[in-house]
């Protein structure tokens, strides 16, 4: 697949040009920073496609009407932040009970309650662990450039409809506003056979009706539904881990930091690599389902410490422990509440570690 010619483009526009790129044929959203400019854009660019824009009342509005559009097996998108997506829980639990596709972005601000509208990334526990009801997880992907927000778009529409599940495109409010040159390049992903006509709610004139509401369920089928769902997760988890290792063969100290922030800590590692420390980066882009497994890979007898970064104030940190398993000792880095962290200050506390490592 040949590039095209790279443009400058804000984070939230790339993702807007990507979700049409992706196929997206309906998009339902409510005004809200730092992602406004997504709605923005595709209020004229989805008009002009002849493809449908709804401003809604509320984000519980957007999110279900999403559901509304997904069950009929059309791709549909909502996106907000933070205390928007707050909003949407128990609607993203009823599509993954339903298992009705859709794309819900999410750029994330400064909480919590309204916060403010700095970057943070205090919506990890919201978006991987969600607070809508039942035992239920969703895809999360999380890009740290805009050219990967561009590619993750794709790919967010692609297992949205492969495994009829509401996926997560998770970024923070930096990587929403910042510019970059990147390629919006043709959505790699086919719609090959997604059985879109075996589920969707497309009228049921000469066949049997179909239910997707668990309320109509006989004794016992939520349950074994519940158990299929979680097969399926189980086997997203098999199939679609995504990170990125960045000068982890030697290393003593491993870095583990997403989105964004992982891009400073990799500025970080290669600074200290110029002073002769052994440090590497571990950078997962599946957040859910987390590559515990890679990750807990990697920290062989030579590594003495995993540093963990995140703008808040440890949401990964529990997973970065339980994939660890005490094979050595994990530290934290963070900022809460829109606090940015720079390469200086993560280059400190490696150079701090080290020198603890060496005495």
């Amino acid at each position: 697949m040949e590039d095209e010619e790279k443009i400058l483009l804000k984070g939230n526009i790339a993702i807007a040009k990507a979700a049409i790129n992706a196929g997206c044929e309906c998009y339902f959203g409510y005004p809200i920073t730092p992602q406004s400019e997504i709605g923005e854009y595709l209020s004229k660019a989805m008009i002009e496609e002849g493809r449908i824009f709804i401003p809604c009342e509320s984000e519980l509005a957007a999110i279900n009407m999403v559901i509304g559009a997904g069950s009929t097996g059309t791709k549909a998108m909502t996106s907000s932040s933070s205390c928007g997506i707050a909003l949407m829980q128990e609607a993203i639990s009823a599509m993954y009970c339903q298992q009705v596709p859709g794309v819900i972005v999410s750029v994330m601000r400064g909480g919590p309650g309204l916060g403010n509208i700095a970057p943070s990334q205090g919506d990890y526990n919201q978006a991987c662990y969600g607070g809508g009801n039942g035992d239920y997880k969703v895809i999360v992907l999380s890009p740290s450039t805009i050219q990967e927000s561009i590619d993750l778009t794709y790919l967010s529409f692609h297992l949205a409809f492969k495994y009829r599940c509401p996926v997560i495109l998770l970024a923070d409010g930096i990587l929403g506003q910042m510019m970059e040159p990147c390629s919006i390049n043709k959505n790699p992903y086919n719609d090959y056979d997604y059985n879109i006509e075996k589920w969707a709610l497309n009228g049921a004139k000469n066949r049997e009706p179909r239910n997707l509401v668990s309320l109509h369920m006989d004794l016992g089928e939520l349950e074994k539904l519940n158990y299929d769902l979680n097969k399926k997760f189980l086997e997203i988890e098999k199939n679609e881990i995504r990170y990125e290792i960045f000068l982890t063969d030697d290393a003593n100290i491993i870095i583990t930091a997403f989105g964004t922030v992982a891009r400073v800590a990799k500025t970080a590692v290669k600074q200290a690599r110029e002073m002769g420390i052994k440090v590497g980066l571990f950078r997962p882009i599946t957040l859910s389902p987390f590559p515990s497994n890679k990750l807990g890979n990697l920290i062989c007898s030579n590594v003495k410490i995993v540093l963990d970064v995140e703008m808040n104030l440890g949401q990964m940190l529990k997973d970065v422990r339980s994939s660890v398993f005490g094979k050595c000792a994990v530290k934290f880095m963070g900022k809460p509440g829109g606090g940015i962290i720079n390469s200086d200050e993560i280059l400190e506390k490696i150079i701090d570690i080290n020198n603890n490592i060496e005495s």
